[in-house]
């Protein structure tokens, strides 16, 4: 089993891979790496809001409209869509100041492209973490026992980040945390336009990264009150642990 890891630094954080095969050669996995970390710079060069040439930025700006955008940006736009229908409107990149901004989804929304560019290269266990927002393919190969198992994935205290809290046993999917250790200090509430204070942490599992994704800082937002949302037959496919921001407790759908 020939097995690759490498960061890439993109996005303005790192992008985390790890993939094995026994189909193609360790040298073929480095290859694969290289076009994802392409792909990476291709998606900062059309979503990053601090890139003034940007397709984002020029949404933003009112210089071109959605129905002019290539398929992509067509694509992650009905994902934010879907999304805030979904939650309500606890997930909202319209209501941002400066205007359209995906940056709550595209991270898990990349993260699963490059995970199938890795399977459809003949990777066949993959990992592509960007910074919190996981996807992962067949499986964890332990070359210790030559066994596949689940990919073990651990939500960590916000407030000690050595202290794991819980784990999830993930063969196939995504999982996406936001919590005040990674971005929460950023992420506002589309309903007042103030720093989230719904939870302290937010942790969502299912088969879609960019729902993953928005859904977990959804629930920054949303805190308890997404419970009622969460249980839409649409979500019927995910899973949900918050830790609550003023108790120590977290619940779980």
């Amino acid at each position: 089993m020939n097995r690759v890891q490498s960061e890439i630094h993109v996005w303005g954080t790192v992008v985390f891979v790890d993939c094995a095969s026994d189909a193609i050669s360790e040298a073929q996995l480095h290859i694969a790496i290289g076009k994802v970390k392409d792909y990476c710079e291709h998606v900062d060069r059309i979503f990053s809001t601090y890139k003034a040439d940007s397709t984002v930025s020029q949404l933003r700006r009112g210089d071109i409209s959605i129905e002019n955008c290539d398929a992509e940006v067509q694509e992650v736009w009905q994902l934010c869509e879907q999304a805030k229908w979904i939650s309500d409107g606890a997930f909202d990149p319209w209501a941002v100041v400066g205007g359209f901004d995906p940056s709550g989804l595209v991270k898990g929304w990349a993260a699963d492209k490059c995970a199938d560019m890795l399977m459809a290269a003949g990777a066949q266990h993959v990992q592509v973490n960007a910074a919190g927002d996981l996807s992962l393919r067949g499986g964890y190969f332990d070359t210790a026992d030559g066994v596949v198992k689940p990919w073990k994935i651990g939500v960590v205290n916000p407030d000690n980040h050595l202290e794991v809290l819980q784990t999830f046993d993930i063969t196939d999917g995504a999982i996406a945390t936001s919590g005040t250790y990674e971005r929460g200090a950023h992420i506002s509430d589309p309903y007042t336009g103030m720093i989230a204070i719904g939870a302290k942490s937010a942790t969502v599992i299912g088969p879609n990264g960019a729902i993953t994704d928005a859904l977990a800082t959804a629930l920054m937002v949303a805190g308890q009150d997404g419970a009622k949302w969460f249980t839409q037959p649409e979500l019927s496919g995910y899973l949900v642990w918050v830790i609550e921001r003023h108790e120590d407790s977290a619940w779980s759908l």
